[in-house]
């Protein structure tokens, strides 16, 4: 593992863009693995809606995304004070970091690189609190609330990203207390919340009106596949909503991206459908890595794993090479701190499209 890793080595999986242009490609040729996208696609009643609200371009989005607001309140339970919507997650924890201004951060690593990135921007000292493959990368809390002196605020991706790992509900109850006695702000990212089947073990949403202290970042784009709209929101106590509000762009989030929203959270058969999919789409693609000589591929709790690599021989800057030759991208996890290159990370797609993966990594690793 490299501790020592610096922020501007990060980059994101799904820059199909940057591999079009180089290879002179088209998107369509392409089989991205290194973003974790809802396999299903884009939900007809999303494109309806997005087709529907083109002539609207005309007009500035609404300022309150009100529509949108009492959609993610009516499926969430939340309330619509407590919202703030966003140009996608990433947009809210640089607004959440500009607005707090920390001094000091706890990141569990490895994690989304978004998290140090943003508390770098505004000048923080970046703590990490390295996760271990021996223990299958599992968060460790009470390390986390052991550490919370001086921190100002402490991040946690449930479900994890890369590694796939959650924290119960319990679990960030716990941290929550002991970061009330600290004056530490919880940043809980609910990202990939949406793939989980009955998520009441492993949300934070019930716990908000008990604890100021708990921020909720979630985004919408991975579920509802529209990375290329942009579009989130965040779940804070009313007086944080309200300072994060001000704080923002006033139009950040654009007409087409809160008709899709609104459409796309009331699309329920949609929702079953892509949780069932994953649900054994991960199960069957866990499996048959494992299979493969030198993969250590670790269990997926939602559309993407974490594989070790080193008994292979192979390292992920080749690997990812090897594969991106046959227009097939994997994602690099040697940029991330807590990580080497013996990692690299892949998405869960259709069983169809996980065969040529499948048979790809079959014939390079033999």
């Amino acid at each position: 593992m490299n501790a020592d890793k610096q922020i501007d080595s990060f980059v994101h999986g799904g820059n199909v863009h940057a591999w079009a242009r180089e290879n002179a490609g088209e998107l369509a040729d392409i089989l991205d693995y290194s973003a974790n996208i809802n396999p299903l696609g884009l939900a007809e009643s999303v494109r309806k809606a997005i087709n529907q609200s083109v002539g609207q371009v005309v007009h500035y989005p609404d300022v309150e995304a009100a529509l949108l607001k009492a959609a993610i309140s009516s499926h969430y339970h939340v309330d619509v004070t407590q919202i703030t919507a966003g140009n996608g997650a990433v947009e809210l924890l640089y607004v959440l970091a500009h607005t707090l201004r920390p001094k000091r951060v706890l990141i569990p690593a490895p994690a989304f690189s978004e998290y140090e990135r943003a508390a770098t921007a505004v000048g923080a000292a970046i703590e990490y609190a390295y996760l271990l493959p021996a223990d299958d990368f599992a968060i460790n809390v009470e390390e986390l609330g052991s550490r919370l002196d001086g921190v100002d605020i402490v991040f946690i991706g449930n479900p994890n990203n890369p590694t796939g790992t959650l924290v119960t509900v319990s679990q960030i109850e716990r941290l929550l207390r002991a970061a009330r006695q600290t004056g530490t702000i919880v940043v809980v990212d609910e990202s990939f919340m949406d793939f989980i089947i009955n998520d009441q073990d492993y949300t934070c949403r019930p716990l908000l009106t008990q604890y100021d202290n708990l921020v909720i970042i979630h985004s919408l784009t991975k579920f509802y596949s529209i990375p290329g709209l942009r579009l989130g929101f965040a779940l804070t106590h009313p007086g944080l909503a309200a300072k994060l509000h001000a704080a923002k762009d006033p139009w950040n989030v654009n007409l087409l991206a809160q008709a899709a929203g609104v459409a796309a959270l009331a699309d329920t058969e949609y929702q079953i459908k892509s949780r069932e999919t994953v649900k054994y789409e991960k199960n069957r693609f866990y499996a048959s890595l494992k299979a493969l000589p030198g993969l250590k591929p670790f269990v997926p709790a939602v559309n993407y794993i974490l594989i070790d690599i080193s008994p292979s021989g192979w390292a992920a800057p080749q690997l990812r090479q090897v594969l991106a030759a046959q227009s097939i991208l994997i994602r690099d996890c040697s940029n991330y701190p807590g990580l080497s290159t013996s990692y690299v990370r892949v998405a869960v797609k259709l069983n169809e499209q996980n065969k040529i993966l499948l048979q790809w990594l079959e014939q390079v690793l033999r």
